[in-house]
């Protein structure tokens, strides 16, 4: 019978990975012998569930029901579908003063279906559909307008994102 291993830990049937052809073997073997199914699986050194779900599977399929699945489902439970993809970025064409939060919010009300606005943005990018945020550019005086009349008189700047030109990144202070 030929055997593959998952892993290499040197654990008998543990994690062990069997072709359909030694599953139908074992399912025979264990049919043909004359000692207690659990006595036979034991000493084969397969779980009991693990039988049970192969010859569940061959009696239900035949030996096509003993071929290897795969592991992974068919469907990530959290993916949006393409139908409602298309719905999104549809409502982003029709309404595109929008921002990916409010357009979330719009369809998660119209369409009585959730959608996140990191969702809604990622599809945005996805789609060339997101516009660079608008920088207003200031150009820098020699001195301040409004200048302090007396000592110790607060004043302070204030400003978030500020870009300037000739710099590589977008700075802020307070």
């Amino acid at each position: 019978m030929v055997r593959h291993w998952s892993e290499d830990n040197g654990e008998r049937g543990r994690r062990m990975r069997y072709p359909a052809s030694g599953k139908l073997e074992i399912i025979r073997l264990v049919e043909r012998s004359h000692l207690p199914t659990k006595r036979t699986l034991a000493m084969l050194g397969i779980p009991r569930t693990t039988f049970y779900r192969w010859y569940d599977r061959y009696i239900a399929l035949g030996e096509a029901g003993l071929e290897d699945r795969p592991a992974h489902p068919g469907r990530v439970w959290n993916r949006i579908l393409d139908q409602v993809h298309r719905q999104i970025v549809d409502l982003a064409l029709e309404e595109p003063e929008l921002s990916p939060r409010e357009l979330a919010v719009r369809f998660t009300d119209t369409q009585r279906y959730f959608v996140s606005e990191a969702s809604v943005y990622r599809l945005l990018v996805a789609h060339d559909l997101v516009t660079s945020p608008a920088f207003a550019i200031i150009k820098a005086a020699d001195e301040f307008h409004e200048k302090t009349t007396r000592p110790n008189q607060p004043w302070q700047t204030d400003f978030t994102n500020l870009k300037v030109i000739g710099w590589p990144s977008t700075h802020s202070a307070t």
